[in-house]
């Protein structure tokens, strides 16, 4: 997210005006950490980067804790439920948000997702998915149409939405709780090797992981 809004002026800024940003990923809590040492070359950089596996704290120093969608996303669900919040799941795949739907309003019986809908985010839907989101009359949304089109639909669209007083892109994680794809094991989320186990699981991610390993930590090196 962080190397495509170097090419995207509107989709940083976006970024930069949000009222809450978490930190999704073990190279945002690197680069924090590696930005704050006093000296950085190529040296400190092979040191902080071995850190990761062997001196986790060290990474966590700066931004103390990785904040995933996924794991976020439950917790806010079980917030709307005690608060009597109406929540919108938008994206994913047909079929993929009513699973969802239907799984945490299980495991949380007093909540109320109103609404699902796959929808996608091109321009010439927003009307129809506005209307449907406005109809609901849901308070929470979450989107899961992939970065950076959640966050621009999200900019572009919750000025239309009546009722919504909090919305989130939410990447992949309607597939994670409808079962589609499998989360990494616990060992490699707390080793921040969670990116590993998607490219082991999908070999079609390695232009992104690629793009998230090596040309964001060479960004990072590069940084004065």
């Amino acid at each position: 997210m962080v190397l495509a809004a170097q090419k995207n002026p509107t989709f940083k800024k976006i970024l930069n005006s949000t009222q809450l940003s978490v930190a999704d990923g073990i190279g945002v809590l690197w680069a924090s950490y590696f930005l704050s040492l006093k000296k950085r070359n190529l040296a400190t950089l092979v040191g902080s980067l071995a850190a990761i596996i062997f001196a986790p704290k060290k990474i966590r120093s700066v931004i103390p804790e990785r904040v995933t969608g996924s794991d976020l996303f439950p917790k806010l669900l079980k917030l709307a439920a005690d608060h009597k919040q109406k929540v919108f799941l938008l994206g994913a795949a047909p079929g993929i948000a009513v699973k969802v739907k239907t799984k945490f309003e299980k495991k949380f019986s007093d909540l109320q997702i109103v609404g699902t809908y796959a929808g996608s985010s091109r321009e010439g839907e927003d009307l129809e998915i506005c209307q449907k989101i406005n109809e609901s009359e849901a308070e929470m949304l979450f989107v899961a149409f992939s970065f950076p089109r959640q966050e621009l639909w999200i900019s572009r669209n919750l000025p239309k939405l009546n009722t919504v007083r909090f919305a989130a892109g939410i990447g992949g994680s309607f597939d994670f709780y409808a079962g589609v794809i499998a989360r990494a094991p616990r060992i490699f989320q707390k080793l921040g090797l969670e990116w590993l186990w998607r490219l082991l699981r999908q070999p079609k991610r390695f232009g992104r992981i690629w793009n998230a390993t090596v040309r964001f930590v060479r960004l990072i090196f590069i940084q004065r």
